[in-house]
């Protein structure tokens, strides 16, 4: 029992340190994310989930603790070695990241270049075609440069390049943000399509209230340097710490909350 419960975290952070200068970010910090959910993220400004998320994915170096992702430690590897679990995930950063001189299609095609440095070309092509539909894009977006998208449009592309590879693992940070609220619905709508048709893991960080109440399995709060508390929004309003009492049950938590009820089909 033990050793497959071990075998449903897929990602296991244990007394994570992080810091820039004098300014510590993480102190302590432990976070589980089990296999098939979406954990959403959250916390005020400065908490540093963004600084979390790229502690995982290899982008920071902590200063201390231990970071395990499909069983393996990904602090201090050998570059040949980390090459094999970054393969299993895919990142979609905030604002899409894309190259501004490579073309939707291309964007796709880089992590799959990276990795797979033989795929011939037509076989790339059909690849990135796929996964730019597999975003919600039409096919004539994949010519397309980045300055020729909407806000709307470069998140999807950003998506498109983070499925590049199948990931078991997806990283979404603020995907929602600076969206319209039926934008915003819409990409919701289409992670958890994505998560459940595809079986994904996934990391999401937001600050979307709506995003929270209406795909994401559980809940990480970030405050006090450390993840305080970790459950349904059901489980962490019970708690009585004044940041998520003020956060969830403030004017825009009331109003996620009468969305997701509206949102719940009638019997």
């Amino acid at each position: 029992m033990a050793r497959r419960e071990r075998e449903e975290i897929v990602i296991s952070v244990r007394g994570l340190r992080n810091g820039f200068g004098d300014q510590i970010v993480h102190d302590g910090l432990d976070l589980d994310v089990r296999r098939g959910e979406i954990l959403g993220v959250v916390g005020g400004s400065g908490t540093g989930k963004s600084v979390l998320m790229r502690s995982i994915v290899g982008l920071q170096t902590p200063l201390a603790g231990e970071i395990q992702v499909f069983g393996e430690n990904t602090i201090g590897r050998e570059e040949t070695e980390a090459i094999a679990i970054r393969k299993r995930w895919g990142v979609l950063f905030q604002g899409g990241a894309l190259f501004s001189t490579l073309t939707v299609s291309e964007n796709v095609q880089v992590p799959i270049k990276e990795f797979y440095p033989r795929i011939d070309a037509a076989l790339l092509q059909e690849i990135a075609a796929y996964k730019v539909v597999m975003s919600g894009l039409s096919p004539d977006a994949g010519p397309k440069y980045p300055a020729e998208l909407s806000g709307g449009m470069k998140k999807r592309a950003g998506l498109a390049r983070a499925l590049a590879l199948d990931p078991e693992l997806l990283f979404l940070d603020e995907p929602t943000a600076g969206l319209d609220p039926i934008g915003a619905a819409a990409f919701d709508e289409l992670t958890a399509s994505l998560q459940k048709t595809l079986g994904l893991t996934v990391f999401l960080i937001t600050h979307d209230l709506d995003t929270l109440y209406a795909i994401c399995d559980r809940v990480a709060v970030l405050a006090d340097k450390r993840v305080i508390a970790v459950g349904t929004i059901d489980e962490l309003l019970a708690l009585d710490h004044p940041w998520i009492q003020e956060y969830f049950n403030g004017p825009r938590g009331r109003a996620a909350v009468a969305s997701a009820e509206r949102a719940q089909p009638r019997t």
